[in-house]
């Protein structure tokens, strides 16, 4: 088989560059070693940043998301009990964030794919890139117990933090920037409405705590446990109790809680891999970059990338290789932002327990600063939005 980009991972990186690609007219295939339902089954991300709404219409599958998503125009930050709302249109000049869940992103990308006759190959397994650093990258995979090998122009590795791409990298080439938080978030999805309509960031002396929500009659909710949690540990009544500890009195007035319909421990951790293109192999989403989920950066960075990489392949068809010798740093330069973000609201927002009370107080000064000063205000607001494009 040959192609002229060869995608690997049909998650929302995949799937968008996919799209955009098409739109392009070019010739794309995706290779994804999972079942589709195995990938609509990933439950993860809900918050889009306005550029990422952008995006997803740029690749014409924006309709059911502004049908059935929620627009947010701000977020509420409950800190010793008392509640502190950031208002993104007032301190961003009229932007906002959407809510809608990854799990619907990704079927809409499917089902515009699917609808176009255009090539996903589901259940490849075994898959390994070779020749990168060449003219002429090939991908091989096996596929019903037959193996098969990809010719192409390119290699997307939007295959996540375990896939083949950058394990296929040599040592010498490429540099890993990683810090693990002593702790992770316990999630909980349930069949019952928000608690609040906007999402409650919540700061407490047992721990943070996050209300969020999928839909009008979805909700999600986390808590930061140890590391040593386990889930089956924490019963639906555990989890609730524990929840309402951590929340103010109007917030567990409203809150109505039901059975779980799913319920994990992800583990927090930073990293990014430097660089972003090897050759003729480039990086993108998870397989480069990973955030913790205080900032709903993971899924806006994925989609950043891709949005790059994208405009690098169709400069590249039309004659300038601009766009992809300039893709890994315009990437990194976006990436570093929402990292040095993630990082400073689990900074402020979580219990660590080695912190010792000089910093503790001068995190508690910090955090008085942000929510009472306009400008403090300002840059968690501009920065949860999403900073813009530096084409």
């Amino acid at each position: 088989m040959k192609t002229q980009v060869a995608i690997i991972g049909a998650g929302p990186a995949g799937l968008i560059l996919g799209q955009l690609l098409h739109k392009a007219g070019i010739d794309a295939v995706i290779l994804e070693a999972h079942t589709p339902d195995y990938v609509l089954g990933r439950i993860r991300a809900g918050v889009l940043e306005q550029v990422a709404v952008d995006l997803l219409d740029e690749a014409g599958v924006g309709a059911r998301m502004h049908a059935e998503g929620l627009p947010h125009n701000g977020i509420e930050l409950l800190i010793g009990g008392v509640r502190h709302r950031i208002d993104f249109p007032g301190l961003t000049c009229g932007k906002q964030v959407m809510v809608y869940g990854q799990t619907e992103l990704t079927k809409d990308l499917m089902e515009a794919r699917a609808a176009t006759g255009l090539a996903t190959l589901y259940e490849a397994k075994q898959v390994s890139v070779h020749d990168f650093d060449s003219q002429r990258p090939r991908v091989r995979y096996l596929k019903d117990g037959t193996r098969h090998e990809i010719e192409c122009d390119f290699i997307a590795g939007c295959d996540g933090f375990h896939g083949v791409c950058r394990a296929s990298v040599p040592d010498t080439a490429i540099r890993n920037f990683e810090r693990v938080y002593p702790f992770g978030w316990l999630g909980l999805l349930s069949e019952t409405p928000p608690v609040f309509e906007e999402l409650i960031y919540a700061k407490h002396e047992r721990g943070f705590a996050l209300c969020s929500m999928r839909s009008h009659t979805r909700s999600r909710y986390y808590l930061q446990v140890p590391l040593t949690e386990k889930v089956e540990d924490w019963s639906d009544a555990r989890f609730w109790d524990e929840l309402r500890l951590r929340l103010d009195a109007p917030a567990n007035a409203a809150l109505v809680t039901g059975p779980s319909i799913e319920k994990s421990i992800a583990p927090l951790r930073s990293f990014v891999a430097e660089p972003m293109r090897f050759g003729r192999m480039f990086l993108a989403g998870d397989a480069a970059h990973i955030v913790p989920p205080t900032g709903a950066k993971g899924l806006n960075l994925a989609a950043s990338d891709v949005r790059y990489l994208s405009r690098a392949f169709i400069e590249f068809y039309a004659g300038s290789s601009a766009g992809i010798d300039h893709y890994s740093d315009r990437c990194l330069r976006r990436i570093w932002k929402a990292e040095r973000f993630s990082w400073w609201m689990t900074k402020l927002l979580h219990s660590f327990p080695d912190t010792n009370p000089f910093d503790q107080k001068a995190l508690e000064a910090e955090l008085d600063y942000v929510v009472h000063s306009v400008a403090g205000r300002t840059t968690l607001a501009e920065n949860y939005v999403g900073l813009p494009f530096e084409d």
